[in-house]
């Protein structure tokens, strides 16, 4: 709107409606790029940006040679006494507009994502601030001429002739800075999700090689939406920047909280230079904050409304989630209550593979203990899913499931930890996922009969070699020392030879007595076994959570679980949702959880 409105005084005829207009319709075509990606979207922002620092710079150059040269002035830190002195209240309710000077340098923190930490110190100190500077100082330079042209002292302090080279590019660099807004809010609610503080939504990755290139389809078009209704709203730039205020000074003061616990609790610096920070910097954020609080009637409560919004939902969110997760971990059944129930579980043992799905790594959850006792038979092999992301883009297929044995082999129950990279394709065919899946565990039981084989020789290697050297009697004592290890010829048994021959070229044989993990009768058995699973179907058991709080509950816990907890659960995506499975294979299972 602050771009566009130039306009105003330029062409005949465009008033605010206007500018409303021609606003919606850039905010529309902003967010619709935004699937394309941060990367497509950003290869215009060095460019732009550079055209509109210099853009700034230079204009304010011609302003302070052509109108005033006495404003450097300003530069001397004693105008700020004398400018206090001098006005008094109105000058501390000026400082609201001060302000606005800075506005979107909290961008640059969640920006970290896309651009490194010195490419950032860089621009804000050679680039940012003298150009912002000299921009401001010009615009005063103007003003010291024509004082009644406050309201719109950007566009008529630059020259008639630049006027819509100026406005194209501060078009382009309005857009670029909201774009930078955006990709912050991306990131923050990323961040937060990985964290567990916020609900499970859509995140689509853009880029194979930077993690921090997000689109989230959700919040893209809900800050549409929003700052539509916005700009429809409030039809004038003095709000929105009333309410830009209120969220720039809060977002000083929360850093420097979080900067203060990082100096304690991280560096470790001294306590009394770690008071020193937040008394010097608080205290200066503090007089801000009360000059702003000032335009809280004026659109300053915008800021304040939606953070209280997303406050209530992040809390509401990781407070249900951690009731939950310690009452499935006080849920969970023990190894011991499983081996006590037998090989059949207590149950039928039919042909099958049953993939239970979980979010536990270790233990077996409590849905698996709701299937034994409400389902009268149980699949002769089951497999504990659990998906795990990881900040790679692509997980090689060799080494997506990782699998552990879960109590006896004659219980063939395994537990499998699936590894998905933010590039790989979720939504898999179930027919290529169950085939991966067997191929892999097929892999994992010839894997694990080999070291076992290993490990049995070897035990058999060592008993050997003790009682061959207890059986050596040694010639004389001028022998040497390795000599004492090497059994006489009349004393080598059948299989000596092939431990002899490991001996001397340094690579140890297996005995040829050992049995290969092919001969195994028993690993022959369970794969036979689990290829008759797999012919018989797969079936997926999913748990259908409902959480609740308990009777005894306070009315405030038993609102925000049973209502407002509920809510986001039902309309946020599930653990299984990026999954394609066949709904004629699915199970699930209702679960309540009492919190």
């Amino acid at each position: 709107m602050s771009a566009v409105s130039g306009l105003q005084g330029q062409v005949a005829g465009f008033d605010a409606d206007a500018v409303v207009i021609v606003s919606i319709l850039v905010l529309l075509l902003l967010f619709s790029v935004q699937s394309f990606g941060t990367g497509k979207v950003g290869i215009m922002f060095a460019p732009v940006l550079a055209l509109w620092f210099l853009n700034l710079g230079s204009i304010g150059i011609y302003n302070i040679i052509n109108y005033d040269t006495s404003v450097v002035r300003a530069l001397n830190p004693m105008y700020i006494y004398y400018f206090f002195k001098m006005n008094g209240i109105k000058a501390w309710s000026a400082l609201g507009g001060c302000v606005l000077c800075i506005t979107g340098a909290e961008a640059m923190f969640a920006d970290l994502g896309h651009f490194t930490v010195k490419s950032i110190q860089l621009a804000f100190t050679a680039v940012v601030f003298p150009c912002l500077l000299i921009a401001y100082m010009g615009q005063a330079a103007y003003l010291m001429k024509h004082p009644l042209a406050v309201e719109r002292i950007f566009y008529d302090s630059v020259p008639e002739v630049l006027f819509w080279p100026v406005f194209v590019i501060a078009t382009l660099a309005a857009m670029i800075a909201s774009q930078a807004m955006i990709s912050a809010t991306f990131s923050c609610i990323k961040q937060a999700m990985a964290l567990g503080c916020f609900p499970r939504i859509k995140i689509i990755h853009t880029s194979k090689k930077v993690m921090g290139q997000i689109y989230i389809p959700v919040m893209n078009w809900f800050l549409m939406i929003m700052c539509i209704i916005i700009v429809a709203t409030f039809r004038s730039t003095n709000d929105i920047a009333n309410a830009y205020g209120i969220a720039e000074v809060g977002v000083m003061m929360v850093s420097t909280a979080l900067v203060t616990l990082v100096m304690l609790l991280i560096w470790q610096t001294n306590l009394y230079l770690v008071l020193c920070f937040p008394i010097f910097f608080g205290a200066m954020e503090f007089i801000y904050l009360t000059a702003v609080m000032s335009k809280l009637l004026e659109g300053g409560w915008l800021p304040l409304a939606f953070s209280s919004l997303f406050l209530c939902i992040m809390y509401t969110w990781n407070y249900g989630s951690v009731l939950k997760y310690q009452s499935e971990m006080r849920g969970k059944i023990s190894l011991d209550f499983i081996l006590d129930l037998g090989s059949t579980l207590g149950t039928v043992r039919v042909p099958g593979i049953g993939l239970v799905y979980n979010e536990l790594v270790q233990g077996i959850p409590s849905i698996f203990g709701h299937l034994l006792i409400t389902l009268p038979a149980m699949h002769s092999t089951i497999v504990f899913v659990c998906i795990k992301y990881v900040p790679v883009p692509y997980v090689p297929l060799e080494e997506r499931f990782l699998f552990r044995r879960v109590g006896q082999k004659d219980y063939h129950m395994f537990r499998c930890v699936a590894r998905y990279g933010y590039k790989d394709v979720r939504k898999e065919d179930h027919g290529s996922f169950e085939h991966l899946l067997v191929e892999s565990l097929e892999k994992f039981l010839r894997r694990e009969a080999q070291e076992l084989a290993l490990e049995v020789s070897t035990m058999e290697a060592e008993r050997d070699d003790v009682s061959e050297v207890s059986e050596i009697v040694p010639s004389s004592p001028a022998i040497a020392a390795e000599d004492l290890h090497t059994p006489l010829l009349s004393d080598q048994r059948p299989g000596d030879d092939s431990r002899m021959l490991g001996m001397e070229g340094s690579v140890p044989l297996l005995p040829s007595s050992s049995m290969s993990a092919e001969e195994d009768p028993s690993l022959e058995y369970e794969l036979a076994a689990l290829r008759e699973a797999m012919a018989s179907g797969f079936t997926y058991l999913l748990a259908h959570g409902d959480v609740r709080a308990r009777k005894q509950s306070f009315f405030t816990k038993k609102f925000i679980i049973n209502y407002f907890y509920a809510f986001l659960r039902r309309n946020c995506r599930g653990g299984t949702a990026t999954l394609k499975m066949p709904h004629s294979n699915i199970m699930r299972v209702g679960m309540t959880y009492m919190v």
